[in-house]
């Protein structure tokens, strides 16, 4: 009877182990990580570097015109602000303010003018970025593969690593080879559907 006890025993024992046997096999596998430094790709990948010298000529014309509008604009401001302290304290007269008023315009657009400018520049940027996001995504994995890494972190998320993980120069390789122009112009910004007019009912 203790025999056929123990030879149960045995058997359940070994149909547990039976049923445990397939979480052991998926058990996560040892990791491996390698790092990337994608400040340094942004700066030294072919098309990378000639995007940013145009991104870098919007910048210095967007500084220019700014400058031209201030240097069309600051005589008059000196000339309305002269006449305007001369005054002594008394209310303009038609004439005065008509040229305070075309002034102000003046200077309206001009702050649109700029804001416009600084907007399309902002859009140019993270559109470059993202381009460059983009073909990235599809190069990770396999230079990852070729070092035999199955984690990818990138430098600036690291205290410190070992240079044979930086996986940066097999990236930056291959992203000069799928990457070879960058549209520096960002797509118009679309416009939100107009909602149709409720019907009069």
């Amino acid at each position: 009877m203790t025999k056929i006890l123990k030879s149960a025993a045995l058997a359940s024992g070994l149909a547990l182990a039976a049923l445990a046997t397939p979480a052991f096999a998926q058990a996560v596998p040892a990791s491996k990580v390698a790092v990337v430094d994608l400040d340094r790709i942004a700066k030294e990948c072919n098309a990378c570097r000639t995007a940013n010298q145009a991104l870098q000529g919007q910048v210095q014309a967007f500084e220019a015109r700014r400058n031209q509008l201030s240097t069309q604009l600051q005589p008059e401001a000196q000339s309305l602000e002269t006449a305007v302290k001369a005054l002594a304290g008394k209310q303009p007269d038609a004439a005065l303010q008509g040229r305070i008023q075309a002034y102000q315009q003046k200077e309206q657009q001009a702050g649109q003018e700029l804001q416009g400018q600084q907007v399309q520049i902002q859009r140019n940027q993270a559109y470059v970025g993202q381009q460059i996001q983009q073909q990235l995504q599809g190069l990770y994995k396999p230079a990852m593969t070729k070092r035999g890494a199955n984690v990818l972190v990138e430098v600036g998320q690291t205290l410190a690593y070992d240079p044979a993980l930086d996986i940066t120069t097999d990236v930056l390789t291959a992203l000069n080879g799928a990457l070879t122009t960058i549209n520096t112009t960002a797509p118009a910004a679309q416009q939100a559907p107009q909602q149709p007019a409720p019907s009069g009912r």
